[in-house]
């Protein structure tokens, strides 16, 4: 896995979205980016990510790319295309990236299968591996203390590598679908911004969330059409 800084900002907070489900992750670092005016630094490569290219605003976007908002010292860590076999080396990656710019704290995003139906509001729990950050989560309105679980993907690879000097956050909000769930990512938007101290407005996504979620449905089928394909060994060209 290689990475590519253009700039590298000293000692910021990092908070990072994989997919997973409900895509919360995904979903709430592409709407941080959007309303904070992040500008992207950098991105993840590997031979073995899908060889899929994405035009935002007359802009190539990269699949895992990094994105960073000066005035809050945020750095954003973004991902639009699934990670299929590639976890461990994505961990690594964001690990690497948190020591290298001697991160303040890293904070990742996930969603979490809920037992309810999809008409109850969504919980939001989260995990820290410091008792000054957990101590700081305990006292926000909202969020509840995860005590029992199991964690996969990017997410749950992250847990078991990072170090114990790094501090290192898990927010998670409760989805009831394995499609995108904007209601599950505007809870989770309201506990980062009385954790980290911003003021990004989660009531527009429930209104934008649409075209949002088309673009991720539509990542989703190409990204399992070009695996499939990869599988096979087929090379044939795919429009």
């Amino acid at each position: 896995m290689e990475l590519t800084l253009s700039e590298k900002p000293k000692s910021p907070i990092i908070i990072e979205g994989f997919p997973g489900l409900g895509f919360v992750g995904t979903i709430a670092t592409e709407y941080l980016i959007e309303k904070l005016n992040a500008k992207p630094i950098g991105f993840f490569w590997s031979d073995k990510m899908p060889p899929i290219a994405t035009i935002h605003k007359d802009t190539l976007r990269h699949i895992f790319e990094i994105f960073y908002v000066k005035d809050k010292n945020l750095v954003l860590v973004h991902a639009l295309s699934g990670v299929k076999d590639m976890e461990w080396k994505l961990a690594d990656a964001v690990l690497g990236l948190a020591k290298q710019l001697k991160v303040k704290e890293l904070i990742s995003l996930e969603g979490v299968g809920s037992p309810f139906g999809g008409e109850t509001a969504s919980r939001t729990f989260y995990y820290s591996n410091s008792k000054e950050c957990g101590k700081k989560l305990a006292l926000l309105k909202g969020p509840e203390k995860l005590t029992e679980g199991m964690i996969v993907g990017v997410t749950g690879a992250i847990m078991e590598r990072v170090p114990k000097d790094m501090k290192a956050s898990f927010i998670f909000s409760e989805t009831h679908t394995n499609l995108p769930d904007s209601q599950a990512v505007a809870a989770l938007i309201e506990v980062i911004n009385k954790y980290v101290g911003l003021k990004v407005d989660p009531k527009p996504l429930l209104s934008e969330a649409k075209n949002v979620e088309a673009k991720l449905k539509q990542l989703m089928q190409k990204s399992k059409e070009v695996q499939q394909v990869k599988d096979k060994k087929d090379i044939s060209y795919l429009g």
